[in-house]
């Protein structure tokens, strides 16, 4: 049985969604929990030495999957009480993060403050009164605001991993693709396939750290 040890600043919708992901550990199939416990044990590893686990989630444009990912890991952290984790995300190329992308985690229960930047918006994501705040925006996993060295590169989508075959600096890559949302982009089924990814990540960022948390 999963149990949380979260923060009880969290905002009240935003910790009745990360409860409902718990009660679905089961939908994650046993090929992606093997991939899982590889970066819970990396995370593990570095915590347990007293260091700090960086994790950079990596994909073509930084703009859907690896946001999502660096936002929800970092939260499940805090959900579950895990020290020192640092969550990172960049692309093989920066455009800006996507508006569903920025929506779907917004209905999730996270409130998001804009800050113009040319045309690469900065996304302030809050999770609950008090919680450090995380700053989104589209980079490349190459940027200055990420780590050079040091560091867990997870490879949210097959074609980044194809087209970066060594991420220098990196301890250690793992490929963990989710399908691309974008593909729904300006249907009807837009909300509710951002909404589904949304729900995918968060239950396996759920289920990565609550290994961690339960040591």
């Amino acid at each position: 049985m999963i149990q949380a040890s979260h923060d009880t600043a969290f905002y009240p919708v935003l910790d009745r969604y990360f409860k409902a992901r718990v009660a679905e550990s089961s939908l994650i199939p046993p090929d992606r929990r093997e991939t899982l416990a590889s970066i819970s044990a990396y995370i593990a590893e570095r915590v347990g030495s007293g260091e700090s686990a960086h994790l950079t989630f990596i994909c073509t444009h930084n703009a859907r999957r690896s946001q999502m990912a660096q936002v929800l890991a970092q939260t499940a952290a805090r959900f579950f009480g895990v020290p020192r984790v640092c969550a990172f995300s960049g692309g093989t190329e920066a455009s800006a993060f996507a508006p569903p992308a920025v929506s779907a985690i917004e209905r999730a229960g996270f409130r998001i403050d804009r800050h113009a930047q040319a045309d690469n918006l900065v996304y302030v994501v809050h999770a609950g009164n008090g919680l450090p705040p995380i700053r989104a925006y589209s980079k490349t996993f190459q940027d200055p605001a990420n780590p050079g060295d040091g560091f867990c590169a997870v490879m949210t989508c097959s074609s980044a991993d194809r087209d970066c075959p060594v991420i220098t600096g990196a301890d250690k890559r793992v490929l963990l693709p989710y399908e691309d949302p974008g593909s729904s982009d300006g249907t009807g089924l837009e909300t509710d396939v951002y909404d589904d990814r949304c729900r995918e990540i968060c239950r396996e960022m759920i289920w990565l750290f609550a290994r961690i948390g339960a040591e």
